[in-house]
């Protein structure tokens, strides 16, 4: 049983976000394009998001989980922080077209698409690895292994197959969880081109940082299960805030017709003899 469930929480992983853009594209009649585009911004904000964190946290030291809140203020404001200028700079040089609720929705569909089919792809390698290296599988892997890395190993297998049955879908249900959140944060991050004012840039910065944040002080502190069921608080609120910018589609204004053209009839000149006469002079 416990096999079918993980099989099934990094497929939904994988799928959630291709269903969402599929349902936005046939609801908002938007282009898929706007979905690739987000999913390029939120791949180019990891690679200044990654080497940053790896810079502050292991290089210089700066913050450590032994002074919980600045580390998780710290890891809340670079990821919002990093995606939300990479959201920016998606609507300003490449999404130009994208100034309507429909098609922001695709764009964060893609931001937070792409994420959950990393992580279900990643996921579902790792598990097939771990269950055929479980049923003696692999023995090619196995071999190559050091003998003192074989209860990591074990750990790893146990840690996989040892979750109880109702943890097991944790994964796609934080996944659906955090696509309300890219969702809302690209929407706040579009304001900034509908409504022409810069706080509407670090409200999405802010939002995803308050987000991220929480959910870093809350899984150290009190454990996943705690951090799911704070995360699905939050996204009530992402719900809301996508709602609250829900604006309809903007539509063609049909032109009125043209009236219709009228011959003109040119009146003939008087056959005037006399007229004639003094033109020969004229």
């Amino acid at each position: 049983m416990i096999i079918a469930l993980l099989s099934l929480n990094f497929l939904l992983m994988i799928l959630m976000p291709i269903l969402l853009g599929r349902w936005i594209a046939a609801q908002r009649q938007v282009r898929w394009g706007l979905f690739g585009i987000g999913a390029v911004a939120f791949i180019l904000s990891q690679v200044g998001h990654l080497p940053f964190n790896w810079l502050v946290l292991q290089q210089f030291g700066w913050f450590s989980p032994e002074n919980l809140p600045l580390y998780a203020l710290f890891l809340g404001l670079s990821a919002g922080t990093f995606e939300g200028f990479a959201r920016y700079l998606a609507f300003r040089f490449w999404a130009t077209d994208a100034r309507s609720w429909g098609k922001g929705l695709m764009v964060g569909a893609g931001h937070g698409g792409i994420e959950a089919i990393l992580l279900g792809g990643i996921g579902l390698i790792n598990f097939v690895i771990l269950l055929g290296l479980k049923n003696g599988q692999f023995q090619g892997i196995m071999a190559s292994i050091p003998a003192d890395q074989l209860p990591l190993l074990d750990q790893q297998i146990d840690a996989m197959f040892g979750v109880p049955l109702w943890m097991a879908l944790f994964g796609a249900l934080e996944r659906a969880f955090a696509l309300l959140l890219h969702l809302a944060a690209s929407l706040l991050v579009m304001q900034v081109f509908v409504r022409g004012q810069w706080c509407w840039l670090l409200a999405g910065i802010g939002w995803h940082a308050l987000i991220d944040g929480t959910l870093v002080y809350v899984v150290v502190r009190l454990g996943p299960v705690w951090a799911e069921g704070v995360l699905g608080g939050l996204s009530v609120l992402s719900l809301a805030i996508i709602f609250l910018l829900h604006a309809p589609e903007p539509t063609a204004v049909p032109l009125e017709p043209l009236p219709e053209l009228k011959p003109v009839t040119l009146a003939a000149p008087p056959n005037n003899k006399e007229m004639l006469e003094r033109s020969k002079y004229s």
